[in-house]
């Protein structure tokens, strides 16, 4: 299928946020075992329902049919495998069936040829990820389960209670006890168990003893893996006493009919996870921090040995001259000759694959952002984004990789986006702090005209340890940002990834310092340029894109420099900022603890710095925000009325760190927007008396 999209006419409107809302937004492929076709998600969203509706939709990998909708009759299907036969394939989902409605996400299966679903499992907690054994017969999930019960009836007699429970206070003693937007399950840990499909039978694989995943749950079904005989488990686990969050992770084995466990990564000078089991079973592929020298040391690829005897031992493969970050799942390919994963790289995410043979690793896909992928045999699947366009699918050939052109297997938005115009995306290198370079991604408005002088926008990054890049954001989107007629600014100041391991360890312990010198210098370089109107440029950001939105406020040194600010779940007080769920994590940011060495903490806050506040400033936040608790953003904008300066707040009562509703997101950029708008001119000249 050829890659070309139709193009828009020079009348059409730029890219609003009804029509960004209105893209089908495709989710992870899973191919079927002779990699003839693929499963996946496709999400719409309603802006009338406010709500978001997911499908499973069928697509051929190779020659010329058509690709078709899977389910219907489900509102949020999740998470397709196909089995290992290629007979059916398995997903999570909430739904009515013969009279029964799922309180919690349960299994289904479904043959690809169509046909009902199939309700599979029957557990009353719900199931999180899942994976299926190599045989077909049994699947092996993850879910929130009373340690101390024995057996599924008893969890389910459990949840029944606890979900019809009157009190609503939640008590615990755990120092790692909510996550994100959430509480995590009162009492409960994190479980692997065993679902046998054809007797519906559940197995807590953990019970009775202290085991359990991760609390964070982020890895999903890549905290564990499946030896190729079936009889075993490799999986992620803190080994320590106490749970903490940022503690160290450790990957153990356990044999499913013995139930005994053995250590195969445990060290504590690193942190270990995404195990993936070489297809012989004799080796087990990891990524590994080195945490013992910095806590936020990058993964690097790694392999256990020696499984099928009594001492494994593990190394690291990638060469210690490479400098970038491993991520989660690993995949082997080429008949287990080499892994695959992805790994960012200035403001890209690429495909990797590291040669066992040759101990080399080198980019197979480079364009753009690679959100996932999936591979058997010689056939390769991406679903990749780029500043240009939404999620796509496309298949390559993984012998002839880098050599062959992708071929492209939808053309789901096609349609809509020849409706609306984008700018032009340009990459720029400027010399930032220390006289170092830095990325900046500039997004031009539709009718941009060198020969014309236009607003700047500013859009600052989060994280810190994340970047802008060559992607389609959806809750920050570029292209809506600049339907105004703004140029629209990212800058990958220092802290940022993908530019390895010294550039992002450069601001510890003194954040804010670096990042401003870097945004300064871009606004410097934006100064000079002779289609930048430079008494019209604003700044925004969100998380620790608002923190550094904060810390301007009180640090810019020209007044005025900046029209005004947007500060997105921003950082503001950094010793209010320890009930977030980071607490743990956050003194090795800053170097200290606010008890220990309250200056060292102090200097690295905005609030410190509140006396030089002027700016105007529009101030968002989520009430479910856990990671910046929105004590922050009302403490900055009661500050700014305190002080006299023009300041405007938007409070979502049932938003996270994010605003993922669709009329939020709304209401989200038409008070962005039109804050930036009004502040764009030049204050008035003062009268003379």
């Amino acid at each position: 299928m050829a890659t070309s999209s139709p193009r828009p006419s020079r009348k059409a409107p730029p890219l609003t946020v009804d029509a960004l809302w209105q893209l089908e937004r495709v989710g992870a492929p899973s191919l079927a075992p002779d990699g003839r076709q693929l499963v996946c998600t496709l999400t719409r969203h309603s802006m009338a329902d406010n709500q978001a509706r997911s499908q499973l939709w069928l697509l051929p990998t190779q020659g010329r049919a058509r690709a078709r909708a899977l389910t219907a009759c489900g509102d949020k299907d999740g998470q397709p495998a196909w089995s290992p036969k290629g007979d059916r394939i398995a997903f999570l989902a909430r739904r009515e069936q013969e009279g029964e409605r799922d309180a919690t996400p349960q299994l289904y299966l479904i043959a690809p040829d169509g046909g009902e679903a199939q309700r599979a499992s029957r557990f009353a907690p719900g199931i999180e990820a899942f994976k299926w054994q190599p045989d077909g017969r049994g699947i092996v999930f993850s879910a929130w389960v009373w340690p101390e019960l024995k057996g599924a009836a008893a969890q389910s007699r459990r949840f029944k209670a606890h979900a019809e429970r009157k009190e609503t206070g939640y008590a615990t003693s755990e120092a790692y006890y909510r996550h994100w937007d959430h509480n995590l399950p009162e009492g409960r840990v994190l479980h692997l168990l065993r679902l046998d499909l054809p007797s519906g039978r559940i197995t807590d694989l953990f019970e009775g003893t202290e085991l359990e995943l991760p609390r964070d749950g982020e890895a999903g079904a890549t905290a564990w893996d499946i030896h190729p005989s079936g009889q075993r488990i490799a999986f992620q686990h803190d080994p320590a006493a106490r749970k903490r969050p940022s503690n160290r992770l450790a990957v153990a084995e356990l044999d499913m009919r013995t139930r005994r466990v053995r250590a195969l990564a445990d060290d504590p000078q690193w942190d270990f996870g995404a195990p993936s089991y070489h297809p012989d079973g004799h080796s087990l592929a990891l990524c590994a921090a080195e945490t013992g020298r910095s806590h936020k040391a990058l993964n690097e690829l790694a392999l256990v040995e020696g499984l099928d005897g009594r001492r494994p031992s593990w190394r690291v493969l990638t060469a210690r001259d490479w400098d970038h970050d491993v991520e989660a799942p690993l995949r082997w390919a080429d008949a287990g000759q080499a892994l695959l994963f992805c790994a960012e790289q200035r403001g890209r995410r690429l495909l990797w694959r590291h040669t066992r043979a040759t101990t080399q690793t080198a980019a197979l896909h480079t364009e753009g952002w690679v959100q996932a992928f999936a591979c058997t045999g010689d056939t390769l699947v991406l679903a990749a984004d780029s500043a240009q366009h939404p999620t796509r699918l496309l298949a390559r050939s993984l012998a002839a990789a880098g050599a062959d052109t992708p071929r492209r297997l939808e053309r789901w938005n096609d349609a809509l986006l020849a409706r609306h115009r984008l700018g032009a995306v340009q990459e720029q290198m400027v010399a930032g702090a220390r006289g170092e370079p830095v990325q900046c991604w500039i997004t031009y408005p539709v009718d941009f005209d060198p020969k014309r002088r236009h607003p700047v926008l500013h859009v600052i990054h989060g994280g810190p340890y994340a970047a802008a890049g060559a992607s389609f954001n959806y809750r920050w989107n570029p292209h809506v940002l600049a339907g105004r007629g703004h140029v629209v600014v990212q800058v990958n100041y220092h802290g940022s990834s993908g530019f390895g391991f010294t550039f992002r360890d450069s601001i510890m312990g003194r954040q804010g310092e670096l990042e401003l010198q870097d945004l300064e210098a871009v606004t410097d370089w934006l100064q000079r340029q002779p289609w930048v109107d430079g008494e019209r440029i604003s700044a925004s950001g969100g998380s620790y894109g608002g923190f550094l939105v904060a810390w301007m406020n009180g640090h810019v040194k020209t007044p005025g420099r900046y029209r005004s600010y947007v500060c997105h779940a921003g950082v503001f007080d950094r010793v209010a900022t320890f009930a977030a769920d980071s607490y743990m994590e956050r003194p090795r940011d800053l170097h200290a603890r606010y008890w220990e060495d309250p200056a060292r903490v102090a200097a690295q806050s905005p609030h410190s710095a509140a006396q030089h506040f002027q700016t105007p400033t529009l101030v968002i936040h989520g009430a479910r925000d856990y990671r910046v608790p929105d004590c922050n953003g009302l403490a900055y904008y009661n500050t700014l009325q305190a002080r006299g300066i023009e300041a405007r707040l938007l409070w979502f009562p049932d938003e996270n760190h994010w605003v993922l509703k669709p009329r939020n997101s709304k209401l989200w950029y038409q008070e962005f927007l039109d804050w930036v708008v009004r502040h764009d001119q030049p204050a008035a000249p003062k009268k003379k008396r």
